[in-house]
């Protein structure tokens, strides 16, 4: 068995300058904060992330335009209106969480990155700042509120964001800033065919979630202008972890919470169990378990999984 699809498919902000500050010592990353994505329909994206998915509606701190779907406490996806200047993408960024924003804004103005002036602070109390990694993605960096929403009345799927990932055209271009700059470690890698790579999984430095780049140029070499909103929906995506993959879907169907497209189950060539879901965007949510059934194709895993949540 393998992923249900075969990757033949396979980036604005306010003026930023250099910190003024600096710092010797990064300060650490934990895991994903969240995924922001864009929806043309919001009622229906409700929906779909309430009712299907289970998670928990939130105002949204940091946008007043957008919602937030938490999958826990310190984690969700942000929801956001489709930009007129969006074109096939839905993603607007992936966000990790850091112990001290301000700390690492100078960490990484002082060592060449372009980053704002200050870092921004939310209406809840959490502080962040954005940055873009070479080939132009808005990367994230939230220190989180003190105070936590409650989850009261959610039926989340699962209750971790366990990966993310992005089309990425080069590994050889991103990798100086995910592994060399922020110490991401590698995790794991393999592809459709035993000898290509198509995807590449690196965990962030102080935890076990990891960032999936999804390699590909485009059918014409040109990026993401040559690929569609579907084949984006499934490269941009996000991972909910589940401890047993035959019980999420079972009370998924049971309870009547598959109305949008779903594929699966199947075996991935990572050796775990995953289920595909799409939001009404076509934003790709694949269900995964924690840990691997079968030995992986390609290469082994070179750092732990991470920890079951029930």
């Amino acid at each position: 068995m393998k992923r249900f699809f075969a990757l033949l498919l396979l980036p604005s902000l306010a003026v930023l300058c250099p910190a003024q500050s600096s710092s010797s010592s990064q300060p650490p990353i934990t895991g994903i904060s969240h995924i922001s994505v864009y929806t043309g329909n919001s009622s229906a994206a409700e929906h779909y992330y309430v009712h299907d998915i289970g998670l928990k509606k939130g105002p949204d701190p940091e946008n007043s335009n957008g919602v937030r779907y938490y999958v826990n406490p310190d984690q969700f996806v942000e929801v956001l209106p489709l930009p007129a200047n969006a074109g096939n993408s839905r993603l607007d960024h992936l966000a990790y969480t850091t112990t001290d924003a301000e700390a690492l804004r100078a960490y990484l103005g002082a060592k060449g990155t372009t980053v704002p002036e200050k870092v921004e602070k939310a209406s809840d109390g959490s502080r962040w700042f954005v940055v873009k990694d070479p080939e132009g993605n808005k990367v994230e960096f939230t220190q989180p509120a003190a105070h936590k929403i409650a989850m009261t009345g959610a039926n989340p799927v699962g209750k971790h964001i366990i990966h993310v990932g992005m089309l990425v055209r080069s590994r050889a271009v991103e990798d100086p800033f995910y592994r060399g700059l922020l110490g991401f470690k590698p995790y794991w890698f393999g592809g459709m065919q035993p000898d290509k790579v198509d995807w590449v999984s690196q965990q962030v430095p102080n935890g076990h979630d990891w960032l999936e780049y999804m390699l590909t140029s485009g059918p014409s070499g040109g990026g993401i202008r040559d690929v569609s909103q579907k084949q984006l929906g499934v490269l941009n995506h996000l991972s909910i972890g589940v401890v047993n993959m035959e019980k999420a879907v079972t009370t998924l169907d049971s309870e009547g919470r598959l109305s949008n497209e779903h594929v699966g189950p199947q075996l991935g060539k990572d050796g775990k169990w995953q289920y595909n879901l799409f939001d009404p965007d076509e934003t790709r949510l694949e269900l995964m378990e924690y840990a691997p059934v079968e030995k992986p194709c390609c290469s082994s895993f070179t750092a732990p999984n991470p920890t079951p949540v029930e």
